[in-house]
């Protein structure tokens, strides 16, 4: 690439950045196209630590941006690791109840199964769970055939690599931090930590940095990310028997995570969790980082004190198996009675960015906004990998627009 001036900037190569930009260029391949990254690589936070699920669309609420985006995703996404022979695997996964009063929500997850299309789901009982995961019990629980496994951090290196292989004048710059955003007639201008860059059309997909670029570029939101950290556990080499694919928990309604779970990995293994904690530092991993910064900014909004009031029986819960691996393995020991603490070692974690609003509300969709010449997307959790072509396609109807 020469020069700092572009048709187009993409702030932030996470998968849901990168997908976008390599739409942009097949759309316009003589355009170029900059994807500006901080770190010194990409990966480095949701879009690689998260579980490697390719979701089915099945939880979420027809009619909901969610909804039609990852059941619409997920063709993508398989498709392209088709093509581009990424490895994945369409390995299916159950969703279990293992108490009387969780059936009627997993009818309720089953009956948006069937309003969102999601193909092939049905019920098992408790014989039909044995058989496809023997070492867990369950009294019934939805076989969702169309979910699988992948490394979303593969997915976004294809999507840099074809991006200059489309445009050489196009293409990845990392160690680029935004740090300032000016308009000059119609150009948006980035003052960034590598000099200016300039473009007509600039994307923020800055995931847990998403509001402060919204800030940045004068847009007033209703809304702040919270990071909310996530920690797993794996099971060890002796145990890997005991998980076939993938095998969920019937998620608690009120809150927008899906429970500690069980994971193969495309890699190999298989993880357990995660929890879900606020965390004292956007973009920390271990259970003591703290953030000065962050931490005041999270707990100077009022609609993060209210969400705690809110849900603070469940956040002891979390806190719990944070700090507590007999807590957790006793929350995984629901689905799977046999498991015990020797099955399990320690291993990574991650931070999701969840906005909430000023009633303590985590905003459960996908909310992109338009604002005088740049495109931000706000909040983009779970399943935003696997829903992230289908994402870049309306991104770039929006740009477009």
């Amino acid at each position: 690439m020469n020069g700092k001036s572009f048709d187009f900037i993409v702030v932030g190569a996470g998968i849901v950045g990168l997908a976008t930009a390599y739409k942009l260029q097949i759309k316009f391949p003589k355009s170029t196209i900059a994807v500006l990254e901080k770190e010194s690589e990409i990966g480095l936070h949701q879009t690689g630590r998260n579980s490697g699920v390719i979701h089915s669309g099945i939880y979420y609420t027809p009619g909901s941006f969610k909804a039609k985006n990852c059941n619409n995703g997920r063709k993508q996404l398989v498709n392209f690791a088709k093509e581009h022979h990424i490895k994945h695997d369409i390995c299916g996964k159950i969703i279990v109840a293992t108490k009387t009063d969780e059936l009627p929500v997993l009818e309720k997850i089953y009956q948006n199964g069937i309003q969102n299309k999601t193909e092939g789901i049905k019920f098992l009982n408790a014989d039909e769970i044995k058989i496809k995961e023997p070492f867990i019990d369950g009294i019934e629980a939805v076989f969702v055939p169309v979910a699988g496994i992948i490394d979303y951090v593969d997915v976004s290196k294809k999507f840099a690599e074809l991006i200059s292989v489309i445009n050489p004048d196009s293409g990845l710059i990392t160690s680029c931090e935004v740090k300032e955003i000016t308009s000059n007639s119609k150009i948006k201008i980035l003052h960034t930590t590598q000099g200016d860059f300039k473009a007509k059309q600039v994307i923020f997909c800055s995931g847990l940095q998403s509001d402060r670029m919204a800030k940045k570029d004068n847009i007033e939101l209703d809304m702040q990310i919270v990071g909310f950290r996530g920690d797993y556990f794996e099971l060890n080499e002796k145990a890997n028997h005991k998980i076939n694919n993938l095998v969920y928990p019937v998620p608690d309604p009120k809150f927008p995570f899906l429970g500690v779970h069980f994971t193969r990995m495309i890699k190999g293994g298989v993880e357990c969790g995660p929890n879900a904690v606020f965390t004292f530092k956007r973009e920390g991993y271990s259970k003591t980082d703290f953030d000065v910064k962050d931490t005041l900014q999270a707990l100077g909004f009022k609609g993060t004190w209210k969400l705690f009031f809110k849900f603070w029986r469940k956040g002891i819960d979390e806190y719990k198996r944070a700090f507590s691996k007999k807590a957790f393995v006793n929350e995984l020991s629901k689905m799977m009675p046999s498991i015990s603490q020797n099955d399990v070692i320690t291993s990574r974690s991650g931070v999701r960015a969840q906005a909430i609003d000023g009633f303590g509300n985590m905003v459960d969709d996908f909310k992109i906004i338009n604002h005088k010449g740049t495109i931000h997307v706000i909040n983009a959790p779970s399943p935003a990998a696997t829903a992230c072509l289908a994402i870049a396609d309306e991104i770039i109807a929006k740009t477009i627009a």
